[in-house]
C-alpha cells in the first residue's frame, strides 16, 4: 500500500503539484526515476549503484574489520554506501548490504546531487545539505514540482574542478598512505590545464559522463516545462575498468560502456613525427636483435591503472611467429585465472615491473609485501603515465613507455608479431586471499573479465616492413629491421 501511495504522489508531483517531495522520498532513487527515467536506468546498471553490493568490497570490509579489531569503522563504507553512513544506518563494523533500504545502497542520485560543500579532497569529504534542493550543472534550471533546483559549478561538466568526484576517488589510508590518487593524478596532467585552444580542461565527467548528443532535455516526464538544452544530458553509467561480478542490472550495457572508454585510451604506436604526418606503429623489430613495443596513453586523464592500482594488473602480451605460424618468442601470455606475476620473470630488458607490467606494489613496515590496504606502510608506483604537456618541444612531451626484449638470432625468422595491453580489474591473488579467509564466495574467482583496448592491440609483419607504404609496424622500408 505504501509503494502504491508513493507512486500516486510521484505522478502527481511530476504533473504539476507545487508541493515539493519530502527529503525522505528524494533520497530514494526510485523517486528520481519518474522524471529522469534514462538517468535512473543508466545509474541502475552502473558501478555506483553496485558499490555497496560488490562482493569484493563486502569481503574486504569484513576482513579488514576483523584484522583491525573494528577500528576500520566506516572507512570503506563511507564511499561505497555513503548514504547508509549519512543516515546513521551502519558504523561499518558489521556491514550487510541486504539489510539496507534502497535510499542507502550504493552511491545514489541524492548523495551526489545534494552536496552543499567539499570539506576534503579525499576519503569522502563531501558535506550533504540533506534538503530538498537538487544541485546540478545546468545554468538557469527550471522550476521542478518534485524538488528545488540549483546550479552548482561543482556539477558543471565543463567548468567543474573534479573535486566532488575526487573526494571519494582519492583514498588516504588510516596509516596516512595516499594509496588511491586518481584526482591528484588528474590535477597534475594536461587534461586539468586551462587551455581552451585545445578544448581543455577535461574533467572527470568529461570522460566518464559524456553528454548525449541526441537528448536535449534532462527530465522527460510528460507535462513538465523543461528547456531544450544541447549537450545538457550527461550519461550516468560512469564506466571505467570495473565490472559487476554477480548478477546485476544491464550488465551487457555496462560492458559496452567500459569497452567504449577503454578502446581509445591506450595505444601501441610510434612517436609523433616532428614534421607531422601519421604516427608509425609501435612494434619495432631491430637490427641489434632486439624488439621494442612502445605504449602510449592517448585519452587518459590519470595514471593507468588508477584507483586501487595495488589490486589491479595491467601488462603487455607479445607473441612472435614464423611464416608457418610457429611461436618463436612470447612474453606476457597469462593463462585464465592467473596474474602476470605468476609467470616466470619477464624477459623485458628494462626492468620487469614498469616496462611491461603495470601496477602499484605495496609493502608493510618491515618491507614485506602488503596484501591489503590496512597493512600498507609504503608503495612503489609503476604505472603508465598520462600527458603533462602539449608542447612538442618540452622534455616532458613524450610520456610513453617502451618495453625492450632481447631476442637473439631467431629474430631473423620473425614473420609476424602481435602485441596487446591487457587489464585485469582485480588480481586473482587478492580474490584468492579473500576466499581463503572465508570472506568471499569462491565462485567469484571465475567471474573476472580481462579487458583489451582496441588501440593497444597491434601487429607487425615482415611483409609490411618490406612495403614502401606507411605501415602499422615500425619500418616502412627494409628487411626485418629499422
Amino acid at each position: 500500500m505504501t509503494k502504491w501511495l508513493l507512486a500516486i504522489a510521484i505522478v502527481a508531483g511530476c504533473g504539476g503539484d507545487s508541493k515539493k517531495f519530502p527529503v525522505e522520498e528524494l533520497e530514494d532513487p526510485a523517486t528520481c526515476m519518474e522524471c529522469h527515467d534514462q538517468h535512473y536506468t543508466e545509474w541502475s546498471g552502473s558501478m555506483h549503484a553496485y558499490a555497496s553490493d560488490d562482493p569484493v568490497f563486502v569481503a574486504m570490509n569484513k576482513r579488514g574489520q576483523r584484522e583491525t579489531n573494528n577500528t576500520l569503522g566506516t572507512f570503506c563504507v563511507q564511499c561505497h554506501a555513503p548514504m547508509a553512513v549519512a543516515l546513521g544506518l551502519t558504523d561499518g563494523t558489521d556491514f550487510d548490504p541486504t539489510t539496507l533500504p534502497p535510499e542507502a545502497k550504493g552511491v545514489t542520485c541524492f548523495f551526489c546531487h545534494d552536496v552543499k560543500s567539499v570539506q576534503d579532497d579525499h576519503n569522502n569529504g563531501l558535506v550533504l545539505a540533506l534538503d530538498d534542493t537538487m544541485r546540478g550543472g545546468v545554468k538557469d534550471p527550471v522550476s521542478s514540482p518534485a524538488h528545488n533546483s540549483k546550479y552548482d559549478t561543482m556539477m558543471d561538466g565543463y567548468t567543474n574542478n573534479s573535486v566532488e568526484c575526487g573526494s571519494c576517488h582519492d583514498v588516504v589510508t588510516p596509516a596516512g598512505v595516499a594509496l588511491e590518487r586518481t584526482y591528484t593524478e588528474w590535477q597534475n596532467e594536461v587534461f586539468a590545464s586551462d587551455d581552451p585552444a585545445h578544448h581543455l580542461p577535461i574533467t572527470c565527467s568529461g570522460c566518464h559522463m559524456q553528454s548525449e548528443q541526441d537528448v536535449t532535455v534532462i527530465a522527460d516526464k510528460p507535462g513538465l516545462n523543461v528547456k531544450q538544452r544541447p549537450n545538457s544530458f550527461h550519461l550516468h553509467q560512469f564506466p571505467a575498468v570495473d565490472l559487476a561480478l554477480t548478477s546485476f542490472a544491464d550488465m551487457s550495457d555496462q560492458m559496452t560502456a567500459v569497452q567504449a572508454i577503454m578502446d581509445p585510451a591506450l595505444t601501441i604506436i610510434g612517436p609523433r613525427p616532428t614534421a607531422g604526418g601519421p604516427q608509425p606503429g609501435g612494434i619495432c623489430v631491430n637490427k641489434d636483435q632486439t624488439m621494442t613495443v612502445r605504449m602510449d596513453t592517448i585519452s587518459i586523464g590519470h595514471m593507468f591503472p588508477s584507483g586501487a592500482a595495488q589490486d589491479r594488473r595491467v601488462w603487455l602480451e607479445v607473441i612472435a611467429y614464423d611464416a608457418s605460424n610457429n611461436v618463436l618468442f612470447s612474453a606476457g601470455v597469462v593463462p585464465d585465472g592467473m596474474d602476470p606475476e605468476d609467470l616466470p620473470e619477464s624477459p623485458v630488458l628494462n626492468t620487469a615491473i614498469g616496462a611491461d607490467r603495470f601496477y602499484d606494489q605495496t609493502f608493510q613496515a618491515d618491507g614485506t609485501p602488503a596484501h591489503f590496504f590496512w597493512d600498507v606502510a609504503t608503495e612503489k608506483s609503476t604505472l603508465l603515465k598520462p600527458a603533462v604537456t602539449l608542447d612538442p618541444t618540452s622534455q616532458f612531451y613524450d610520456h610513453s613507455t617502451t618495453a625492450t626484449y632481447m631476442i637473439g638470432p631467431s629474430i631473423a625468422n620473425f614473420d609476424h608479431v602481435t602485441a596487446r595491453v591487457r587489464t585485469l580489474p582485480i588480481a586473482y591473488s587478492v580474490l584468492q586471499q579473500l576466499v581463503d579467509s572465508g570472506d568471499l564466495d569462491p565462485s567469484i574467482m571465475t567471474k573476472q573479465t580481462v579487458l583489451d583496448s582496441a588501440g593497444a592491440t597491434q601487429s607487425w609483419t615482415l611483409a609490411g616492413a618490406n612495403s614502401a607504404v606507411p605501415y602499422t609496424g615500425c619500418c616502412p622500408v627494409g628487411d626485418y629491421s629499422c
